[in-house]
């Protein structure tokens, strides 16, 4: 729990997919407590998806629950994901 991905070019390739096969099939992602790890993941998705990174945390927790991304190194993780370094 609290975690970030360890393997972030894996982590990458996964979204990558995820976006892709989302245009034509049901895409799920889950953790232990579905807020922190899988918050992460739909924010960084959203960047992917053209959400800016510094509005992804945001849009994440409007939509899907309001304590996603629960730690501050998961939402820096978001913003350099969406600056290309995380």
């Amino acid at each position: 729990d609290f975690r970030l991905p360890s393997d972030r070019p894996a982590f990458a390739a996964v979204l990558r997919e995820a976006l892709s096969r989302a245009a034509g099939e049901r895409v799920e992602f889950a953790c232990g407590g579905g807020i922190g790890r899988t918050g992460t993941a739909l924010a960084c998705l959203a960047v992917l998806d053209g959400v800016p990174a510094r509005e992804a945390v945001a849009y994440v927790r409007a939509g899907y629950h309001p304590r996603a991304v629960e730690t501050p190194w998961q939402r820096r993780f978001v913003r350099r994901y969406g600056a290309g370094t995380a």
